[in-house]
């Protein structure tokens, strides 16, 4: 099959791989759209540090089941499922025990420590699959798998009361998804990002105000959620919040954080939250309520053979929205002849 591995930091390249065959409680999939996350950006560059070298990256999978392993229990062959960036984890640990399996020690993630997918095809535990809502193309859906289970996360995080004041810095794959369920929740949202395009993009999606990344918000904010891995933003986000607000920092990834001055930043107890990852039932929520509000993504296709392009624009921030690979694929019998 063809795939795109990481075969060092800064570096990608399209190789052949053999198909991957499932473990016994996985499923195997035909990928027909993947997106194309910061996360991967990340992993690509070696700001995540390496946990599989190659790496075939990629954890915002949509595509229909081919073949399970032999505990496998799920959906069967040609059901459309989505694999998200949680693989695995132990189950048994204190945060597995109490509802966050998201910080468990002995997590896996998609693309990161397994094989993910850029790729004709890709595994998943079926106990970590997601099953899609109807009504989306594969490419639209792509986006939700990563970019909005975790600002879905993120918004949770931010402790938003309902019709109150929300600032999100940055507003790219996951901010512009965020922004649509916390504006269907009746929230004012404000939008504060560098990019004249993204600007525009919030304000047709019905953002309250678009300004500049370190502009002040034109009312103070009971909440805000950081998506730009800016550390730089961190003051500025909690300086426009009200007393009481929580700023929710959304990244697997920040540059510095400068210091902070308690009276300025922090008294009249304001808080700062990191997001981990995600829980399954976040998934679950999430993908429940984008097919409430009609959630959609806006969405930049990239051909598969692009990949590289991809990453290069997100990271020259010339993606408006997400972009996504697309996948045509040839139906029937896998090329082993299986």
């Amino acid at each position: 099959m063809r795939a795109w591995v990481v075969p060092a930091p800064g570096r990608i390249e399209q190789v052949e791989l053999p198909v991957p065959r499932p473990a016994e409680d996985e499923l195997l999939i035909r990928v027909r759209a993947c997106g194309v996350c910061r996360t991967d950006l990340h992993v690509r560059d070696g700001d995540l540090p390496p946990h599989r070298s190659p790496v075939v990256p990629g954890h915002e999978a949509v595509g229909e089941v081919v073949a399970a392993g032999s505990r496998a229990h799920g959906p069967g062959p040609g059901i459309r499922i989505g694999v998200p960036w949680l693989r695995r984890t132990c189950g048994r640990c204190r945060y597995c025990l109490r509802g966050q399996e998201n910080l468990c020690p002995f997590s896996e993630y998609t693309g990161w420590d397994a094989d993910g997918g850029y790729a004709e095809y890709v595994t998943v535990p079926a106990a970590y699959a997601y099953e899609l809502p109807s009504g989306y193309r594969d490419e639209e859906l792509a986006p939700l798998l990563c970019a909005g289970i975790i600002g879905y996360r993120a918004l949770r995080r931010a402790d938003l009361p309902p019709g109150g004041r929300l600032g999100i810095y940055g507003f790219g794959g996951s901010a512009h998804l965020t922004a649509q369920v916390a504006i269907a929740r009746g929230a004012a949202v404000h939008v504060l990002t560098r990019s004249p395009a993204a600007r525009a993009l919030a304000l047709d999606l019905g953002a309250a105000s678009a300004n500049d990344a370190y502009d002040r918000p034109p009312e103070p904010l009971d909440a805000a959620i950081l998506f730009a891995p800016v550390g730089d933003l961190v003051p500025v986000a909690l300086e426009s919040l009200d007393a009481g607000g929580t700023l929710s920092i959304a990244g697997i990834y920040l540059t510095d954080i400068p210091s902070l001055d308690y009276e300025r930043h922090l008294f009249r107890e304001r808080t700062v939250r990191s997001v981990t990852a995600n829980t399954r039932e976040d998934g679950r929520e999430f993908l429940a309520a984008a097919a409430e509000y009609r959630i959609s993504a806006t969405v930049t296709p990239y051909p598969f053979d692009r990949a590289d392009a991809a990453l290069d624009d997100l990271a020259a921030d010339r993606v408006n929205g997400v972009a996504v690979l697309t996948m045509p694929h040839q139906e029937g019998a896998l090329p082993d002849g299986s």
